[in-house]
């Protein structure tokens, strides 16, 4: 039950960021610091039910990440981030990197024990 209410947490979470309008109207923007982060494109649905990461994982986390499920990068330090673009998702951006390293930038915040990078740019090379 758990795990359910997270998932549907992290969901929401997503559902909402696609929506600007909504996503804004009646609150104040936290502050938060611009950060830069490398790691590996996770799907969190998995990621957070049973510890889905890897190669092993790609064909399913490109799936889950297609459909629009919310996507993170676990980080080399071990924190694990929720990914959201300039207020929408970025899933169509990760869907073909799922699985591998990459570095991003973006605002980190945090709140209730989620970590999440917003306004998420993929750091090309």
């Amino acid at each position: 039950m758990k795990k359910l209410n997270i998932l549907m947490s992290l969901a929401a979470a997503t559902a909402f960021a696609a929506f600007p309008a909504f996503a804004h109207e009646g609150h104040e923007e936290q502050a938060g610091e611009e950060v830069t982060v490398r790691g590996e494109v996770v799907d969190m649905a998995c990621y957070i039910d049973h510890n889905a990461t890897g190669p092993g994982h790609l064909d399913c986390a490109k799936t889950c990440i297609k459909m629009g499920l919310p996507v993170g990068i676990k980080a080399e330090d071990g924190e694990t981030y929720l990914l959201i673009g300039e207020h929408k998702p970025i899933n169509s951006e990760l869907v073909s990197l799922a699985a591998q390293t990459i570095t991003v930038k973006g605002k980190l915040v945090s709140r209730d024990g989620f970590n999440m990078i917003e306004n998420a740019e993929i750091v090309k090379k």
